[in-house]
């Protein structure tokens, strides 16, 4: 494991769920309260570094988050990046996105659009703790998730 590599040394993010192969966080996101990563717990830098078991947990790890966040959160859309270029460490990004989000429909790392909407933001906080339960329930019946 690298020392120098931010996902091996700390979680990454508020820790959601830590399974055997990989963990989910929320990050710390500015205007993007429901930005979360799923983190291959091993330090490989692409998918194709897992074994066939593991990708396919890993890609029901990130499922789950996915069907998390539409059913408490109704996003717009769902957007799903596995980039890796500042952080060679396997990390999925599972990110909420909203038609009153200050960067849609461009992508979160570009420029901002619009000033973010305030009170949506607030609610979609409010609605978090009830999408991490779900994704905490969903994860713990996944098959070598535990």
């Amino acid at each position: 494991m690298p020392t120098t590599c931010s996902l091996c040394t700390t979680p990454g993010g508020a820790l959601v769920f830590q399974g055997g192969g990989f963990r989910v966080i929320r990050a710390q996101e500015e205007g993007f309260p429901a930005f979360y990563r799923v983190v291959w717990n091993a330090h490989v830098a692409e998918f194709s570094d897992l074994c066939l078991a593991d990708r396919t947990l890993c890609m029901a790890a990130v499922n789950v988050v996915e069907l998390a966040l539409r059913e408490h959160l109704q996003p717009a859309k769902i957007n799903l990046a596995a980039l890796g270029n500042v952080v060679p460490h396997l990390h999925w990004h599972v990110i909420a996105r909203f038609d009153w989000d200050s960067h849609f429909p461009a992508p979160v790392w570009g420029q901002p659009l619009r000033t973010p909407d305030a009170m949506a933001l607030a609610s979609i906080r409010t609605r978090l703790e009830a999408v991490e339960h779900a994704i905490r329930r969903e994860l713990a019946e996944l098959p070598l998730a535990v």
